[in-house]
């Protein structure tokens, strides 16, 4: 079966977690979309453009987001981006629907600023960028010194340079969370 993924950006983000996220899921064999405000092309605070190559797909609105498309929603740091973003009603609403279906909501860096916002945050096992870590905690959070935490379908990740342990993450969770529905599914009906 394909997988689905929406990464999440806007204006500023960080380059090297969309770079990354983004060519893993293709390499994956995943379906992948870049949603920004509008569908618009933005520059990474290093200067990468999105869509990033001749061969990416057009970036949709954030009107396009869609709960029953995605497997999993990856939202990127930087720290311009997710705070733009996170003041987008159409992302919060979908990224807390997301966590609603139990589908993986993974926030990296400054990513989990538009999961505190999203109000998915409360109540959960997470690590944090040390810049957002009183953001996380006042959202709710109980913070751990790691550079991966994953709970249940949420996964935060401290810092890009641990970019590849999320993504492993994203893909096994993934995995793991399509199995345990597959087997309540094929679970008999006791009359």
């Amino acid at each position: 079966m394909t997988r689905s993924a929406v990464i999440i950006t806007g204006p500023g983000f960080q380059d090297h977690d969309v770079v990354y996220t983004y060519y893993r899921l293709l390499e994956e064999g995943w379906n992948v979309d870049v949603a920004t405000k509008d569908g618009s092309g933005v520059i990474g605070k290093y200067g990468v453009p999105l869509p990033m190559d001749k061969t990416a797909t057009p970036l949709v609105s954030f009107d396009w987001l869609d709960v029953a498309q995605y497997d999993a929603v990856i939202l990127t740091g930087g720290h311009e981006a997710p705070d733009r973003v996170r003041q987008d009603r159409r992302v919060l609403d979908f990224v807390a629907g997301m966590d609603r279906a139990g589908k993986v909501v993974a926030g990296l860096c400054h990513g989990p600023w538009i999961m505190i916002s999203a109000g998915v945050l409360k109540g959960r096992q997470a690590c944090a960028y040390i810049g957002l870590r009183d953001d996380v905690i006042n959202a709710g959070a109980t913070v751990h010194e790691k550079d991966v935490v994953v709970d249940e379908n949420i996964i935060t990740c401290s810092y890009y340079g641990y970019v590849g342990r999320f993504m492993q993450a994203v893909f096994a969770t993934v995995e793991a969370r399509a199995a345990a529905h597959a087997a309540e599914i094929a679970e008999p009906v006791a009359a």
